[in-house]
């Protein structure tokens, strides 16, 4: 079995939890549930005919009064770094988010999650800088906890670059 732990990253309410839950349990909650610290959930899948699993890390969210115990990150294979498309300035968090990352695993394997595609009418990430980000080489998936969209495709990219990587 290979087993990766992934860590979850992103701004306060941008849906890291309701993504985790969706992807492990196929539920999805109107409550809003603040992470304190980090909660470990795990699911196994099969990609490309081989077996992974992977140990989510849901890390608090991080803003001006909170920051991201760089302790928590040590030990992850790969990222999960997620924007609410309705909040621009979740994107810029994950910049930084992304750079603490690398300075404490290396280049490792994340995708960005650019979620809330259900509220897509009221997005202010606008698709000129997602191809942008595209361009730059970040893998982006959008994705809505409440609908499920895009949820199992991230995790099974994400899971597919973990392999790759493992065989190169």
């Amino acid at each position: 079995m290979n087993k990766y732990k992934i860590c979850m990253l992103g701004a306060f309410a941008v849906g890291k939890t309701s993504l985790v839950r969706r992807f492990v349990h196929s539920l999805f909650s109107e409550r809003y549930q603040t992470t304190l610290g980090v909660k470990i959930d795990k699911k196994s899948l099969e990609v490309d005919g081989q077996p992974v699993e992977l140990i989510l890390w849901d890390l608090a969210g991080e803003d001006e009064f909170m920051k991201v115990r760089t302790s928590y990150l040590r030990g992850s294979a790969g990222g999960v770094l997620v924007a609410d498309g309705t909040r621009i300035e979740t994107l810029e968090i994950l910049f930084d988010l992304k750079e603490k990352l690398f300075g404490e695993v290396g280049r490792v394997p994340m995708v960005l999650l650019i979620n809330k595609a259900d509220l897509r009418a009221s997005w202010v990430i606008d698709p000129e800088r997602i191809d942008k980000l595209i361009a730059a080489g970040w893998r982006v998936i959008e994705t809505s906890a409440r609908t499920g969209d895009g949820v199992d495709e991230a995790f099974a990219t994400l899971a597919r670059r973990l392999l790759e990587v493992k065989s190169a």
